[in-house]
């Protein structure tokens, strides 16, 4: 018997699985935006999910307009660093070692993606620009 472990990737094609009724029952149009990983004002939080995955953060607000929720989705972006290092050579009894220019990349987590939901719907969203 093989055993075969690890990380399992939420796909559009997973997540119509695992919410089959809420896919079954959207609109045409609303089943070609979600097989396409695409949103539209309107859309349940269903659909939202089927088509985008699983939000990093939800958040909880209320004016006087009313309550609503907001569905953070995160991307990573790579963040160069640079700074001195030395570089050391010699040959017999002579030593030298000189300045350089050195650089490293380092992962950073930003928000790339905002859904707004009133009532379970689609209220609005928007993407933002990957920070500099």
């Amino acid at each position: 018997m093989i055993l075969v472990s690890g990380c399992t990737t939420s796909t559009v094609e997973s997540r119509k699985q695992e919410r089959y009724g809420a896919y079954s029952s959207l609109a045409p149009e609303q089943r070609t935006l979600v097989d396409g990983g695409k949103i539209k004002v309107g859309m349940t939080e269903d659909a939202v999910y089927i088509a985008l995955g699983k939000p990093v953060e939800v958040l909880q607000q209320e004016t006087q307009a009313g309550a609503s929720t907001v569905w953070l989705y995160g991307g990573t972006r790579l963040r160069e660093h640079r700074y001195w290092a030395y570089r050391s050579w010699g040959h017999r009894s002579r030593y030298y070692s000189e300045p350089y220019m050195a650089f490293d990349y380092s992962s950073e987590p930003y928000v790339r993606l905002e859904v707004v939901f009133e009532k379970g719907l689609v209220r609005e969203w928007r993407t933002l620009p990957v920070p500099r």
